[in-house]
């Protein structure tokens, strides 16, 4: 490994499948161990239900009010520095139940990759 510096670009963000926003702060090869994003939930958005093979996943709320429902835990309201663990192949998904925009780093390790995703209601439909 190498010392980097990332810089996101401003206009990295993306819409995302799941049904949020999404920006790559650190997802690469030169650091195998984590990924860092930064995802956005419009006002009234839900992610779809989803889960991660063989990836740990944390959110750590920056802005937002949300309500997070976890394989077969009751939804669970949470709010700016809030952290939610997400073990590997759990089902999950967010709701943005507030008037602003939901904002929280997804903090996954090892890092996200594509393939990593499911899509359980792809799967369940």
């Amino acid at each position: 490994m190498t010392p980097v510096i990332n810089r996101p670009k401003p206009d990295a963000e993306y819409y995302f499948e799941e049904g949020c926003f999404i920006t790559e702060l650190s997802n690469s090869e030169q650091d195998p161990a984590v990924s860092v994003a930064r995802a956005r939930v419009p006002v009234g958005g839900t992610t779809r239900w989803h889960a991660l093979r063989g990836v740990v996943e944390r959110y750590l709320i920056e802005a937002g009010q949300g309500e997070v429902e976890l394989g077969e835990l009751l939804p669970q309201k949470v709010s700016p520095g809030d952290m939610v663990l997400i073990p590997a192949g759990c089902a999950q998904r967010i709701r943005n139940i507030g008037e602003e925009q939901l904002v929280f780093l997804a903090i996954c390790s090892p890092r996200f990759q594509p393939h990593s995703y499911q899509d359980l209601e792809a799967e369940a439909g």
